[in-house]
């Protein structure tokens, strides 16, 4: 016998019912994200490298380290996409909008890190995320907060909360981070060897990092919202009240700083408060007002957020096929010819609806038991004498009680979709 071939390390199959989880999800967000006024759009998974090191940032972890880069056959370097920003700013720019219009566009599918497998991270792993690009205000980043909370509501994951924080922007940044640097220099010793090396590149990377040493060492730090100028302290307190008008549950966290390095002034995060340890976080996002002039366009104001459907689908738990609504049982062979066509004429009314269509000459008590352990709500049974009289007998799976039913009734289908319970 052949060997098994293996799955690569980090990469997994999404089967059922982990897989109608993430459908659920995205059909959530696909409902929250178009009442906001969100489009989809579809991005390619294959990009030029430089356009990750240009958006991203080449001190980046993630272009450092953590992207799947290979020459094509003419020599260029590609890259499997690690995040989706830095597609939709390329798409905006290279499109009929490109010329500072605003455009407020979602997308999904799989993104790729070449990291560490964890809890709830693989090297290929799955993103819903939205961008709203030409819109400067407050009012913009309260909107997008907002449907980030609505979407969770929506989706039905519960236990998330949202923390949020400004960094400044290029006036006001560099007091903060020469402050910054020099309240590290005196703890330098106490910072990984990662924080060590972007200590002075990347200050702001510090405040972010994980390792225990580090994160007792910046307990003390000089906090961002002490160095605001009067502008983005008037943005950021435009946010909050337009959150708590639309009834966000928020808190302020100084030391939130997102690890990419186009952010500016908002910043924020969805942290799980439970189930998933130390890496709880379930999404993020911010303001990057100076990408889309990075990528050849004019100054454009933009915010955006990505959210991980790995770690959602866990916080959401399994999602089980909801049972069909119908299971037809049929006794012979113009009985199943019969529940064929019946079978066909319920599903394309919109009702959903089962049977043992490779059963013939299974018993009655076997289709029965069929019936029960689909979870039908009814089972509509269909012998000899139904055949004869022109109706069917449709049993209650919960309490027994059956009544007939003619098979002509567009009644019958009028009311298919009905609870049984409510029919008297």
């Amino acid at each position: 016998m052949a060997d098994k071939v293996k799955i690569i390390k980090g990469f997994q199959d999404v089967v059922p019912p982990l897989s109608l989880a993430y459908s659920r999800l995205e059909d959530a967000a696909r409902s929250v994200f178009e009442r906001f006024g969100f489009q989809e759009i579809r991005l390619p998974v294959l990009e030029r490298t430089e356009l990750f090191a240009r958006g991203i940032g080449e001190g980046t972890d993630i272009v450092e380290k953590e992207m799947y880069t290979f020459p094509d056959r003419r020599g260029r370097s590609l890259s499997l996409r690690p995040e989706g920003t830095a597609s939709v700013v390329r798409a905006y720019v290279q499109s009929d909008l490109g010329k500072g219009e605003p455009a407020r566009w979602y997308y999904r599918g799989p993104m790729f890190r070449y990291e560490r497998p964890q809890k709830g991270r693989y090297r290929q792993f799955y993103q819903i995320g939205a961008e709203a690009i030409g819109l400067p205000g407050p009012g913009t980043d309260g909107e997008v907060v907002t449907m980030l909370d609505r979407f969770f509501k929506e989706a039905g994951v519960k236990g998330v909360r949202l923390e949020i924080n400004s960094l400044g922007c290029g006036k006001c940044r560099p007091a903060y981070r020469a402050a910054l640097i020099a309240y590290l220099e005196k703890r330098r010793e106490d910072l990984c060897e990662d924080c060590a090396r972007r200590m002075v590149r990347n200050p702001l990377r510090v405040l972010d990092c994980k390792v225990e040493g580090c994160r007792s060492a910046v307990k003390a730090a000089p906090l961002v919202l002490d160095f605001l100028d009067d502008d983005c302290r008037e943005h950021f307190e435009g946010l909050k009240g337009d959150l708590d008008a639309a009834g966000v549950d928020y808190s302020v966290n100084p030391l939130i700083v997102r690890g990419l390095d186009y952010y500016t002034r908002t910043v924020f995060e969805a942290l799980a408060d439970d189930g998933l340890g130390s890496q709880n976080a379930v999404g993020a996002g911010g303001r990057y007002d100076g990408l889309v002039e990075e990528f050849g366009g004019p100054p454009t104001p933009a915010i955006g957020f990505a959210v991980g459907v790995e770690r959602l689908a866990m916080l959401a738990g399994e999602t089980a096929l909801a049972p069909p609504r119908f299971f037809i049982i049929a006794s012979g062979e113009k009985p199943r010819e019969e529940g064929i066509r019946l079978l066909a004429r319920l599903r394309d009314e919109g009702v959903s609806a089962a049977m043992l269509t490779d059963g013939a000459g299974k018993s009655f008590k076997a289709q029965m038991k069929a019936a029960a352990r689909s979870g039908a709500l009814e089972a509509i049974i269909i012998g000899e004498d139904e055949i004869k009289s022109g109706e069917y007998t449709v049993k209650n799976m919960k309490d027994g009680v059956q009544r007939k039913i003619s098979g002509t009734s567009p009644e019958f289908f009028a009311g298919a979709n009905n609870n049984p319970e409510e029919q008297g």
